[in-house]
Order: structure tokens, then C-alpha cells, then sequence
């Protein structure tokens, strides 16, 4: 394809539906081949994807300590929500069987948990509500903090909590995360822990949480040595860490295979694993053309490699089956919905045990 072209295509249609136009585009070239039928080509690809197929039932997971039966995909509401309501979208997810909603604080997520409020007002004692904030310190990864950041991350991130609830109209949420976390020093602190304990004898939160997308590796070995968190939130590949200031896969991550020791770890110790990002970096990004659909096939056997998957559903099986008890996804659609959803609820059939 020009790569012009194929810029131009990505900037009209967005980089996730480039990417399945172009995976479809192999199946249904083949099949207008055999018959010379577009529409019987354009629906043979959809096919190869799941978007033609009816709904499979969900499977569901328990999140370590938590002791919630969480469904393996979990709605991601941030981007979602952040210009306006998706009712409609937000309740056939419920529906269907997903029953963990993310948000986030309107600092970061603009009008997020606002749109998501009318939502949980019919449906708050069925899900498991998660929001998050950051602590917004300017502080390196690897930087220590002093006693005085620390009493102020924890004031920050208190606070937030508390405009979250107010945005979100509910006296309280099953967990808050620190968002962003990508700083040890911090994931340690006892001014963070001890805000926490005090939301949560306050009747706000009930687990505390964390969501990483830089120097995740370190974040997770810290969160399992301090014994406080019960749900971590990491961005992570079927080829190891997935670094979001990047926006590529970490330099020298071990593959996810290689982080199974890690991620046993963190199972034992009671910490719920939910993965983000599993697809990102298959989306690729716009100033070299968008597209990096075979990035991770190198780690697939020929089993999933021959699966009725796209490139997205791959990676968010293969995830899910080792190591991940669900996966984290922004759907702002009906197709990603659908599509996410089939991964995450016959990911089991495409691994042998």
C-alpha cells in the first residue's frame, strides 16, 4: 500500500479500524478472488474477525483478595465518556455480561465519571466500580521522595477521591487506584497507605489499586513487598512491557512468558492482575503510517496464529492466558465492544492447558 495512502486512510477511519480494514482486506481479497462477490467478501472478513458471530457467554475470574467474580474484560470508560454519555453502549456491555466499569478522575478524564453517573445510578449494586487519580509529583521514576511530597501526594490523591465520588454520585467506589504510577518511593508510602485506610473507614473505597504504564516492573515488585494493594492495573504485551511515554514495547522487556514468575508472585500474594494496552502498540502511530498488525505473531504457536481472531484479539487472548485475570479496554463503539468482548470470553479455547 502507498504509504501516503495509507496515512490518508488512517486519518479518516482512526488507527484501530485501519488496522482491522487491513486485516479484513486479507481474507476478503481472497474471497473476492473465489467468487467475485464484494459483499460476500466484505462479510467473509468480518466473519474472520467475530463480527458476524452471536455473543459468547462471558468468563469471569476472581480478582485475588477482592473475591469478586469479575468478568475477564473490563469496561474502560476514561476515553469513552470523557465528551458525552454512551448509555446505549455502557448497558449492552452490562448486558452481555461485563460487570467491572473503569473510570477516572475528571482531572485527567474530563467529563468521564459525570456521563457515567446516570449509568450506575440503575446499575451501582451490580458492578464493580473502579476510578483513579494520580498524585502529581513531579518526581523521577527512580527518584526518592521526601516526607513533605509524600504528605502532599496523599492530600492529592484524597482529594480527588473525594471529587470522584462527588462527580460519579455515589457515596463510594470498590477501589481507587493511584493512576499512573511509575515511581516506587511513592507506591511505598505509608502517607499514601494510611489515606487510603482512612477512605476506607470512612465507608469510600474498599481496595486499594494502582495502574502502570512506566517502570512497571519495578511498581509491581513494590506493590507485592508492601502487602497493601489488592488489584493491579499494567500495561502489558504478549512481548513484555508496554511503555506509554514511548508508545512502543519497553527495550529489553522479557517477553511475557519470561514475567511468569513475576506475575505468580503478585497472584500469591493476593493481587488481582488486570492488563491495558495489550493491543496498543499494533495500532502503531500516525507519523510512521499506523500499523503494526504482526508485531507480536513471533510469540504465537500456529493454533492462534490460525484462530478466526483479529491482531487485537489475539493479544488480549494471549494476555489473558498468561497471567492476566482480565483485560482493561476502551470500546467507543459497538465493534470494539463486540470484537474485545469474543477475545476475552473464548481466550481459554485457544490455549492447551
Amino acid at each position: 500500500m502507498n504509504h501516503s495512502l495509507g496515512q490518508g486512510i488512517g486519518r479518516r477511519i482512526g488507527r484501530r479500524k485501519f488496522i482491522q480494514h487491513l486485516a479484513m482486506l486479507g481474507v476478503g481479497s481472497q474471497a473476492f478472488l473465489r467468487s467475485g462477490n464484494l459483499r460476500a467478501a466484505v462479510l467473509e472478513a468480518r466473519e474472520s474477525a467475530g463480527f458476524g458471530s452471536a455473543w459468547p457467554p462471558m468468563t469471569y475470574r476472581t480478582l485475588g483478595r477482592t473475591g469478586y467474580d469479575a468478568s475477564r474484560l473490563i469496561f474502560g470508560c476514561g476515553a469513552t465518556l470523557m465528551s458525552g454519555r454512551n448509555d446505549e453502549l455502557l448497558n449492552a456491555a452490562f448486558d452481555a455480561g461485563i460487570n467491572i466499569f473503569d473510570s477516572g478522575t475528571s482531572r485527567y478524564y474530563d467529563d468521564a465519571e459525570r456521563n457515567l453517573a446516570p449509568f450506575l445510578k440503575t446499575h451501582r449494586d451490580d458492578v464493580f466500580l473502579i476510578s483513579k487519580a494520580m498524585v502529581y509529583l513531579d518526581v523521577e521514576p527512580d527518584e526518592a521522595i521526601t516526607v513533605v511530597q509524600a504528605r502532599q501526594a496523599a492530600q492529592t490523591w484524597t482529594e480527588l477521591m473525594n471529587q470522584s465520588l462527588k462527580e460519579l454520585q455515589v457515596d463510594g467506589v470498590d477501589a481507587y487506584y493511584l493512576m499512573g504510577s511509575n515511581n516506587p518511593h511513592v507506591v511505598s508510602s505509608e502517607e499514601i497507605y494510611n489515606a487510603f485506610q482512612r477512605a476506607k473507614q470512612a465507608g469510600k473505597v474498599r481496595f486499594l489499586g494502582l495502574s502502570s504504564h512506566q517502570n512497571a516492573q519495578k511498581v509491581l515488585e513494590t506493590a507485592i513487598d508492601t502487602g497493601w494493594y489488592d488489584l493491579t492495573m499494567l500495561a502489558i504485551t504478549p512481548g513484555g512491557w508496554y511503555d506509554w511515554k514511548e508508545r512502543s514495547i519497553l527495550p529489553g522487556s522479557p517477553p511475557m512468558v519470561e514475567l511468569q514468575p513475576l506475575l505468580a508472585r503478585a497472584r500469591e500474594a493476593g493481587i488481582g492482575l488486570i492488563g491495558m494496552k495489550a493491543g496498543r502498540f499494533l495500532a502503531g502511530r500516525r507519523f510512521l503510517g499506523w500499523g503494526n498488525p504482526e508485531a507480536f505473531d513471533q510469540y504465537y504457536d500456529e493454533s492462534l496464529l490460525k484462530a478466526r481472531l483479529s491482531a487485537f484479539q489475539r493479544s488480549y487472548a494471549f494476555v489473558l492466558e498468561h497471567g492476566m485475570d482480565a483485560v482493561n479496554a476502551d470500546m467507543q463503539n459497538f465493534v470494539h465492544l463486540k470484537e474485545n468482548f469474543i477475545a476475552a470470553a473464548t481466550s481459554h479455547r485457544h490455549f492447551v492447558a
